[in-house]
């Protein structure tokens, strides 16, 4: 049952192509496509070694007229991209939480051959559990806020203040759509 798709609207330099939300069963399920090219400051320091970190979040809200929305869930992927030259390979890594301390939850690990075949796993959310449906408080409607991007703060320190102010690193896109989470009778 799709809830929820959108194309993107293409003004600028990070775009969420497709946009979807659905409920199956008692999970809420996102999925999105981002499109972007990898700015040659950013691939090159990917070059020499540095790895970059891609952060996806998602927030389920119900709106409230009479103060501010009422947060229902609100789940991070934190997506490490890395070269390594000794192998010629491309690594991503995939957890929950900021950081490289995986013990507290699960941590997905996968090689590319190429940087194309890499950042391709990158821009795709397939199927992403943002929340369970017993979970919510029973509204007929909510918002559901996503955003990609570049963290910059997880980069070395040089780095982060080369980076400031600079274009080259900022890489984000952010969709909301309002989504009725009722099940269909």
């Amino acid at each position: 049952m799709v809830l929820f798709g959108v194309p993107a609207q293409a003004d600028t330099a990070t775009d969420i192509l497709q946009y979807q939300v659905e409920r199956v069963d008692d999970e809420v399920l996102l999925s999105a496509q981002i499109a972007f090219e990898l700015p040659s400051a950013v691939e090159e320091a990917l070059l020499k070694g540095i790895p970059m970190f891609f952060v996806t979040e998602a927030e389920v809200l119900r709106e409230r007229w009479y103060w501010s929305d009422k947060k229902l869930s609100v789940v991070e992927r934190h997506i490490r991209l890395a070269y390594q030259p000794l192998m010629r390979r491309w690594r991503i890594n995939v957890t929950a939480g900021p950081g490289r301390d995986t013990s507290l939850g699960l941590a997905l690990t996968q090689n590319y051959e190429s940087l194309a075949d890499a950042l391709a796993a990158v821009k795709r959310v397939s199927r992403w559990k943002i929340a369970d449906v017993p979970d919510l408080d029973g509204s007929p409607k909510y918002r559901v806020n996503f955003s990609f991007s570049l963290d910059l703060s997880q980069l070395p320190r040089p780095f982060q203040i080369g980076a400031l102010g600079q274009s080259d690193w900022d890489i984000a896109a952010t969709a909301s759509s309002v989504v009725s989470l009722a099940p269909f009778k």
